[in-house]
């Protein structure tokens, strides 16, 4: 693995633990040529994704874009990193059973899924860019749609969409 800091080829793995409900393997990793500290991770990936865009586009998955847009749903609200994180991971998992490629239409929908069970105003917010919202009216919709249940707490995201 690479030094991150001063860029030279070896390190030597001082720690691993699993994270992420056993999804993840965090390594504590020292660099041998200047000695700094820094953390990897390490998920399984059942295969390399191509996102299939609106405009025939066709992209590498990127775990990362992800977890922008699902967390900039959930700012501010008062919900854990650690249910994030399994939200994501299912929502890969799930996008990795289906094949080599997805559409955007696909993630979106499980993004939308996902966050309808995780928080309402992170779904609505997300709801709002992702079906490109106009009038305050689409708000009153979407808002219609949760009404009055109670988002779960705290839901099996990563079980629940596989």
């Amino acid at each position: 693995m690479r030094c991150p800091f001063c860029a030279h080829e070896d390190s030597q793995v001082k720690d691993s633990r699993s994270s992420e409900d056993g999804a993840a393997i965090r390594r504590r990793r020292q660099c041998e040529g200047c000695g700094a500290r820094f953390t990897t991770f390490e998920r399984v990936q059942l295969r390399d994704l191509t996102v299939v865009k609106k405009d025939a586009k066709r992209e590498t998955f990127d775990r990362r874009k992800l977890e922008r847009a699902i967390s900039l749903a959930c700012r501010k609200r008062d919900i854990a990193p650690e249910r994030i994180e399994r939200l994501v991971s299912g929502i890969q998992r799930q996008l990795e059973t289906r094949g080599d490629e997805v559409t955007t239409t696909e993630i979106g929908e499980a993004v939308m899924a996902g966050l309808k069970t995780l928080d309402h105003v992170a779904y609505i917010r997300f709801a709002s860019i992702y079906k490109d919202f106009d009038e305050a009216r689409d708000f009153a919709e979407i808002a219609g749609e949760v009404g009055e249940e109670p988002a779960k707490s705290p839901p099996p995201v990563a079980d629940k969409l596989l």
